[in-house]
């Protein structure tokens, strides 16, 4: 299994600490964060260095539609452009794949001509580029798209695929088409949009799922624990660990799984 930590697991700190902290957990990739990117200089040499591979990246407008926790422009069209944009950057990471979300609304023929102007972009750039179906409790804010089914109606014949995320799915199909998975446990009560625990049981059955399947991607780490910094600080949150700990508990979190 290819294990990887995905940035949303250590937000707050910086990119530097980030590779120092993953590479001596013991992980293999890195699952990152473009916005996360702005003020660092020379990205590739730094991820080389740290013999890290680039795993499943997100654009910094990582939406077609708008969507009130993923910044970026307001029309569409200039979204697209912007995710383009992206794709030709991240491109030199040499990324599994970029990975995006459709936005907040029901526009299909934004969302589909979006889609496929996006897969054009990957393959110009020989980047892999996925579409991300989001949990039906984030439909307000994240995506109305919630089953690879609804993804797949969507993509049509465009040339993307699936990311798959045990937070937001737990029914596996297509696997042929799953370019990346993220990990993470679901709390019940969910306390806020930024509240996600460490893989354990609640990931395991889509895990071996995906393993029978025969998906051999990344397997990325993709813990949200709000200490405040999106309006809901939650006393146990786990970003206000030291970076060290939290990377080393995501990866003992995997094996364990």
């Amino acid at each position: 299994m290819r294990i990887g930590i995905c940035e949303w697991t250590t937000f707050p700190a910086s990119f530097d600490d980030e590779l120092a902290a993953y590479r001596a957990a013991g992980v293999g990739g890195i699952g990152i964060l473009e916005f996360k990117l702005e003020g660092v200089d020379d990205v590739r040499a730094k991820l080389r260095d740290s013999g890290l591979l680039a795993t499943a990246c997100l654009p910094a407008a990582g939406s077609i539609l708008p969507s009130p926790l993923i910044p970026g422009p307001d029309e569409p069209e200039a979204r697209v452009d912007s995710i383009c944009d992206s794709i030709r950057r991240l491109a030199e990471l040499e990324p599994a794949c970029v990975f995006f979300l459709t936005g907040v609304g029901d526009d299909e023929e934004t969302v589909r001509e979006g889609i496929r102007r996006i897969g054009e972009a990957g393959a110009r750039h020989g980047v892999p580029v996925a579409l991300e179906p989001i949990h039906p409790s984030q439909a307000e804010v994240l995506s109305c798209v919630h089953t690879i089914e609804n993804a797949l109606d969507l993509i049509g014949d465009a040339g993307v695929g699936i990311l798959f995320d045990t937070w937001h799915l737990q029914d596996v199909s297509h696997a042929d088409r799953i370019l990346g998975v993220h990990v993470a446990d679901r709390r019940e009560p969910t306390r806020s949009d930024f509240d996600r625990l460490f893989p354990g049981n609640g990931s395991r059955a889509a895990v071996r799922a995906l393993e029978a399947a025969g998906y051999d991607g990344w397997y990325d780490v993709e813990v949200m624990s709000d200490n405040g910094t999106f309006g809901h600080y939650l006393e146990d949150s786990l970003w206000d660990l030291p970076v060290e700990e939290i990377a080393r508990r995501a990866v003992e979190s995997m094996e364990a799984l």
